[in-house]
């Protein structure tokens, strides 16, 4: 390890003093057998002090509400799924804080401010793209990440078992795990999208809380948020920032993908990472999907091999090997709506299904086109394919923070409120007021649709805008003409060749599949 990892190494006693912030599963103060009995979370403040630090003016222990209004019927179940009215199966009571006060125990700030009382705006940390780090920058990046995959989460554990099954018969404690800052970061997108477990060999899988629907963008947000306050706190630096990685470049070329940055291809298996990668050593978790179905069972963080990455090397789907372009997040960002109904993958004219990636840039719905977030998913062709193992490749962290930089600037240039986004009839666990899934204490959309820089962070980058007529020379407008046949003709062939019947997992690689000996790929 270099100085600069070192230096971290140095500093991880200070994890043990970290501000609690929210986050998912569940505090590891409340994964007792009283607190889940008596159906509440309110621990006392930094452990010592009042319930939520109601005493010390900072919050107090109230009922979690929950959205009553009606979901859309993707998913028909009821009172079946641990997730439906979360977190109300697990607890009903939490502590909410006052003024700036955050955390479960509203010990902390809420993201934005700092100070002993929470009353200073705290300066945006700024998230630039990786390409634009200096070697030291991305050095130091590249080490808190990697750390974050063996340090144990300070403040929150997973349940590894179904909540039925949480607490055994005769048990002193419930079935709560520790888990790593980075493979926590990895359950807590598997929980969101995992089936709902019915019996053996049974699951119901039209169910997803965290794609596909309004609450895709703020969902992810928050999940981002949560990681690089961990990050923050991991490396003692309230100022360290997850970078992006701009995936609008076309090509067939991932240059994020190299030994300096996260991970180059093997040069005996190009679907491995690099020996002198980082990464090369880091072991996937929550990958065996049917496995879990099958058993009655949650990831447990057992790792389960290695990382599997071949960019643009899906020859079986030509469609999904070459990245996005500059242009298609142009076209993306003058999409006027937010969302439309029905707020789901077959939306039309909606600005979070093509930025999702399932219609064309401009939002014309289109069966089987994957663009955009999907699209840049795919192009990894392996781990981060898998919807529900894709957090594993670190890639997917530069890969998010980019699609929600796309999503704060369509924020800015429409001026949006929450009264873009839908109060009912969404997919579960999309409506604005629903407590989104797993995070705790619970936080909604409506906490998330708001400019980033209210969050605690911003965005160095600058997108272009889009061409107008005017701009636009007679010349030009002949060549378009003259060469629309073709390119109809060429569009047409690869619609051919791209449409599949909805995959299971919405953008996952189909040439993956998991069997006793691991990952590999289909001959």
């Amino acid at each position: 390890m270099n100085s600069t990892g070192k230096f971290i190494a140095m500093a991880m006693v200070t994890v043990l003093a970290s501000v609690p912030y929210v986050y998912a599963q569940f505090p590891r103060v409340c994964a007792t057998l009283e607190a889940i009995e008596a159906h509440q979370c309110c621990p006392f403040l930094s452990g010592n002090g009042s319930r939520c630090g109601e005493e010390e003016g900072r919050g107090s222990c109230v009922d979690i509400k929950i959205d009553d209004l009606p979901h859309g019927q993707q998913y028909v179940l009821v009172g079946i799924d641990d997730r439906e009215r979360w977190p109300e199966r697990f607890f009903n009571r939490s502590c909410v804080c006052n003024s700036n006060y955050g955390g479960f125990d509203c010990s902390g700030c809420k993201p934005g401010w700092q100070g002993e009382d929470c009353s200073q705006q705290r300066p945006p940390v700024i998230r630039q793209n990786i390409m634009n780090m200096t070697q030291e920058e991305r050095e130091t990046f590249l080490d808190v990440l990697d750390l974050s995959k063996s340090i144990p989460h300070p403040d929150y554990v997973v349940a590894q078992d179904h909540y039925r099954n949480l607490v055994a018969e005769n048990a002193t404690e419930p079935n709560f795990i520790n888990i790593t800052i980075y493979d926590l970061f990895v359950w807590v997108h598997y929980y969101s999208v995992r089936d709902t477990l019915l019996g053996p060999g049974q699951a119901y899988t039209a169910i997803d809380f965290s794609h596909e629907g309004p609450a895709f963008l703020t969902w992810h947000r928050m999940h981002l948020m949560g990681l690089e306050n961990d990050l923050q706190v991991l490396s003692n630096d309230p100022t360290f920032a997850l970078p992006y990685w701009d995936f609008a470049i076309g090509g067939s070329e991932c240059d994020v993908c190299t030994d300096d940055i996260l991970g180059g291809q093997n040069p005996n298996d190009p679907t491995f990472l690099g020996p002198n990668s980082t990464f090369a050593d880091w072991e996937v978790v929550c990958l065996s999907l049917d496995w879990f179905n099958d058993n009655i069972k949650l990831c447990n963080g057992t790792f389960e091999g290695p990382i599997r990455r071949n960019p643009g090397g899906n020859i079986d789907r030509p469609a999904v090997q070459t990245l996005p372009a500059t242009e298609d997040v142009i076209k993306c960002l003058q999409v006027d709506e937010y969302d439309t109904f029905p707020y789901f993958s077959d939306s039309d004219n909606s600005f979070r299904n093509a930025l999702e990636g399932y219609s064309e840039t401009d939002g014309e719905f289109e069966i089987g086109v994957r663009t955009l977030h999907n699209l840049a998913h795919l192009f990894l062709n392996g781990t981060g394919g898998m919807t529900h193992a894709s957090a594993n490749d670190p890639v997917f962290v530069l890969l998010h923070t980019f699609t929600d930089a796309i999503f704060d600037e369509w924020m800015k240039r429409s001026n949006a409120t929450v009264a873009d986004f839908p109060e009912e009839n969404a997919p579960i666990g999309h409506n604005l007021d629903f407590n989104m899934v797993p995070f705790f204490p619970p936080v909604t959309s409506r906490n998330m649709f708001v400019p980033s820089e209210q969050l605690g962070y911003s965005y160095a980058v600058q997108f272009p805008e889009a061409s107008t007529a005017e701009q636009t020379s007679p010349f030009t407008w002949a060549m378009v003409g003259i060469s629309a046949f073709v390119a109809l003709n060429v569009v047409v062939g690869l619609l051919v060749w791209s449409i599949r019947y909805r995959s299971r997992k919405r953008y996952e690689d189909l040439s993956l599949v998991q069997d006793n000996n691991g990952i590999h790929y289909r001959a």
